[in-house]
């Protein structure tokens, strides 16, 4: 016979509301109170009744989560993979489970916000969407509560990477060692990418320094595939660049691998530099020099603030999350 929340308080001598007060996190429960009913509900074998609480509550306690770059890759993502587990881990730690919104429902087609509303879904968080598709904007616009990460819509609240900075100090360091032909291999059109060629152009203009527009090709975002033909590209080029810059670290493996297969070496012939400074591109050698992005605190931040939005709790509306350079072994100083 599965234990009652009743039951549970009998054991402790509480009442029904202390009990559920202290399971659910409340301030006004003391610390020994919520250690004595968790370690109460632990040895009773309790479980709490997910549907009696969305009832009582009018939640579901249930947040969306919709990652939908083109090549689907949410969960294999070197960067957004790390995101989305520290949202699930916090959203875990509130009591919220997490749902994956996308097109499919068995073998139909769905929009994003039915399969929201078939959910039941309390909150969203809208990771590397595709911010133009009709769909999209229709769940932003749609009143269910939305957080978004590195977009700004309208008054929605946001957590972003502080992408001005990370390339600001990854471009002071680059001219700090002399380079001045700096080819960039940015990514496919979206916030960011326009965030970032922004700063570039604006760095580039602070030094007075004049670029060739061929230094510069679009590349998908985690495609070494195409980085390696864009730096094949460039070191075909009479006058070829000093250093070049990926859009990412694991697009960035296209570049080293184009440089090696050209009988070159890095950084000794030619610099490279990525962004993200994804763990597994630092245990190679030589160390990438690229820009960290927190992705744990991001998918954190953004799981707090939806929380919060979701509970009718105070909340920043913006959050920038700061990045910082990691000089690694592959930018080389130029007399």
């Amino acid at each position: 016979m599965n234990v009652t929340i009743k039951d549970l308080a009998e054991y402790c001598g509480l009442s029904m509301s202390a009990v559920s007060k202290a399971l659910n996190g409340y301030s006004d429960i003391s610390d020994a109170t919520r250690v004595a009913v968790l370690k109460a509900a632990k040895e009773l074998d309790y479980h709490p009744n997910a549907h009696a609480r969305a009832l009582k509550s009018g939640r579901s306690y249930n947040l969306g989560v919709l990652f939908s770059d083109d090549s689907q890759s949410g969960l294999t993502h070197p960067f957004f993979s790390v995101v989305l587990e520290y949202f699930k881990r916090e959203a875990e730690q509130s009591g919220y489970d997490i749902t994956f919104i996308g097109h499919r429902m068995g073998s139909g087609r769905i929009t994003y916000l039915d399969h929201c509303r078939y959910r039941e879904v309390d909150g969203v968080c809208m990771a590397c969407t595709n911010w133009e598709e009709p769909e999209a904007i229709e769940l932003a616009n749609s009143g269910i509560p939305v957080v978004t990460i590195d977009q700004i819509i309208g008054d929605l609240p946001y957590v972003e990477s502080d992408n001005v900075s990370g390339m600001r100090q990854l471009m002071e360091y680059i001219f700090s060692m002399g380079h001045r032909k700096i080819a960039y291999l940015y990514g496919d059109k979206n916030t960011v990418t326009g965030v970032r060629l922004n700063a570039f152009w604006d760095m580039i203009r602070e030094q007075g320094i004049e670029i060739p527009p061929e230094y510069l090709i679009c590349c998908e975002y985690t495609r070494p595939s195409q980085v390696y033909k864009a730096t094949v590209r460039l070191l075909e080029m009479p006058d070829r660049p000093t250093c070049v810059m990926v859009c990412d670290d694991y697009a960035a493996a296209g570049a080293l691998r184009a440089v090696s297969e050209a009988g070159l070496r890095v950084p000794e012939d030619i610099s490279i530099t990525g962004f993200d400074g994804i763990e597994q591109m630092q245990s190679f050698h030589p160390r990438l020099t690229t820009v960290y992005q927190d992705a744990p605190r991001i998918g954190r931040e953004a799981a707090r603030k939806l929380i919060a939005r979701v509970e009718g709790q105070a909340y920043d509306t913006a959050t920038s999350v700061p990045s910082r350079l990691i000089r690694g072994e592959t930018l080389k100083r130029l007399n």
